[in-house]
């Protein structure tokens, strides 16, 4: 849910709906309407509370109550960046994500606890758990610098990469506990092969954010409805992603090719070849169909749901035997 909601902040373009972290313009819940973001007479603030005044963010330094003038002794300069917009639509999108984002915190805060009962068992059970715990207080870390930076393409890029390496670790511990894990040596040559295309993948991603970065930037030059000229002029990256995109699907159409003639299940691999067939069409359909509503959301989900199909069958593979039932 938090990869999805973040989609739609980069789909919507709602990253800077919160100018601040981890509040948004200094509230637990923010503001539906501008007008809570002027100065008045008479008027209220607390401490830490944010205002759009002479297209600067001002914050509160203590709480007070205005008088019938201005007093800057009030007020000090927002100095992390100088982007001072209000869009209630944006502020929301984005706060959602934060919510989201909490929750999803939470979650993995309720499962490292609960791990402890595993330390006599596997305390490779607990040490993961609570890697996912720093791994997502990390990810909250980043998710400020990427508001600060204005939107840095590479902290952007790092925030997206961080959010597979949770996905990953998430579940290696669900095939760690599963009662169908078996410890052997494994079947190598598809292990090789799993990870050779679970690669590709990673590079895919890599290349395709930095696509979405020029896009993004054809976006602010031609604006939002201009969108058959995002990728007019697209730059190399583009070129080497759409055609990368021809190897990550013949390796794993073998990979299913190999399968099925040694018959040995692997029967998410299906689901890969679908993943990739539906990331396919919609990188398609935003290049000649100038990116219908939902297709770069679309692109990003599944991308994600790729890897960590492809992750999973990795750890099978690793542990597979004549016997071994694969989920």
């Amino acid at each position: 849910m938090v990869i999805v909601a973040g989609a739609f902040v980069r789909m919507t373009g709602s990253g800077m709906g919160c100018p601040d972290w981890p509040k948004c313009f200094g509230y637990y819940i923010p503001p539906t309407e501008e007008s809570a973001l002027a100065w008045e007479v008479n008027k209220d603030f607390e401490k830490g509370q944010i205002i759009i005044y002479n297209e600067a963010l001002k914050i509160a330094k203590s709480d007070f109550k205005t008088a019938d003038t201005y007093n800057e002794n009030n007020w000090e300069n927002y100095t992390k960046h100088d982007y001072a917009v209000f869009n209630v639509w944006h502020t929301w999108i984005e706060y959602i994500n934060r919510l989201l984002g909490a929750l999803a915190g939470l979650a993995t805060l309720i499962l490292a606890l609960v791990s402890f009962t595993y330390w006599k068992k596997s305390k490779r059970v607990t040490i993961l758990s609570w890697l996912v715990v720093f791994g997502m207080v990390f990810q909250a870390w980043l998710g400020a610098t990427v508001v600060y930076s204005l939107l840095a393409p590479f902290r952007i890029t790092l925030h997206m990469l961080m959010a597979l390496v949770i996905v990953a670790l998430l579940f290696y511990l669900i095939y760690y506990t599963s009662p169908l894990r078996l410890n052997n040596i494994g079947h190598k040559k598809l292990a090789n092969l799993f990870s050779g295309a679970l690669a590709l993948t990673l590079i895919q991603v890599v290349l395709g954010t930095q696509v979405r970065e020029f896009v993004d930037h054809q976006a602010d030059i031609y604006g939002p409805l201009a969108k058959n000229q995002w990728l007019s002029d697209p730059t190399l990256q583009f070129y080497i992603h759409r055609s990368f995109s021809v190897l990550v699907l013949a390796l794993n159409l073998y990979i299913i090719y190999l399968i099925g003639k040694l018959k040995i299940g692997f029967y998410k691999i299906k689901w890969v070849i679908a993943l990739l067939l539906v990331e396919i069409i919609s990188g398609m359909a935003m290049y000649y169909i100038d990116f219908p509503f939902g297709s770069q959301t679309l692109h990003l989900i599944v991308a994600a749901l790729l890897f960590g199909v492809q992750f999973y069958l990795l750890l099978e593979a690793l542990n597979w035997t004549k016997n071994t039932k694969t989920l």
